[in-house]
């Protein structure tokens, strides 16, 4: 059951008919999707079985009709692929339209771990590129580092650092990608804990944590880079409305990106 304040929240956020579509499809199963590495000549699936459909804005990235049990298949071991929502892929199409990936580039992730939207990065950048994966959080660095090392691209550095430690290196990333810690809206589908721990509150302290990484980010972007924010949650509060403060708060303007029905 979801939480009544948050369906109060979107339904005013999407009116009754779309909240309505969306209360059923948070109810639902979610589709399962992986990413093929590109960093393999020949890509073992031992135990995926057969693929249902491509994800459309991601390279090597395809859905499957059913889950199966990861764990045992030795392909997933060896970084032969990598489990990711499909929505978490789009990242793909955002940086393809915005950045030339021929040119060496230099990137940060600086809440990257477990590593799915590093893993992905990866495989876009050419041989000359550094992309710098940063955990604030100690413990989650293993398996962001193991993802990283199984996955087989060289040029990636593992960082534990807070965002604001980064300030000598002002200006010096040619894109930074933020998928900010949140209040987890997007979790509901498949993870109860996510409702039972949500809250107003919790809401208002995420939005407020991401101005904060926000504000120290867009620092070390270079003149004419890119800075990407994301967040894996619905309202307002952490997505349109630190957007705009963003715009309204620094040099940072944003880019409206071509995206095909």
């Amino acid at each position: 059951m979801l939480p009544t304040a948050f369906s109060e929240q979107m339904r005013q956020q999407l009116g009754d008919a779309d909240f309505a579509l969306f209360e059923k499809a948070l109810e639902e199963s979610p589709p399962v999707s992986v990413r093929e590495t590109p960093f393999r000549s020949r890509v073992p699936q031992a135990g995926l079985g057969p693929k249902s459909a491509r994800v459309p804005w991601a390279e090597r990235a395809f859905y499957l009709p059913e889950r199966p049990i990861f764990t045992l298949d030795p392909a997933h071991h060896a970084g032969a692929y990598y489990v990711q929502e499909a929505s978490s892929m789009f990242l793909e199409t955002a940086l393809r339209q915005m950045v030339d990936f021929s040119k060496p580039l230099k990137i940060i992730d600086l809440c990257a771990a477990p590593g799915g939207k590093s893993t992905l990065v990866t495989s876009i950048l050419n041989a000359e590129s550094l992309l710098v994966a940063n955990e604030v959080i100690r413990s989650r660095v293993p398996v962001l580092q193991e993802n990283l090392e199984r996955w087989g691209c060289p040029n990636v550095a593992v960082t534990s650092a807070d965002v604001e430690d980064f300030e000598p290196l002002a200006g010096w990333f040619d894109v930074v990608v933020v998928d900010a810690p949140c209040s987890g809206e997007g979790l509901f589908r498949k993870d109860g804990n996510a409702r039972n721990e949500w809250s107003p509150s919790a809401v208002e302290i995420c939005a407020g944590r991401q101005k904060r990484i926000l504000a120290a980010a867009e620092k070390l972007v270079a003149p004419g880079g890119i800075l990407v924010f994301s967040t894996c949650t619905y309202n307002h509060f952490e997505n349109s409305e630190n957007c705009a403060w963003l715009s309204q708060n620094t040099d940072c303007q944003s880019v409206v990106l071509e995206v095909e029905p």
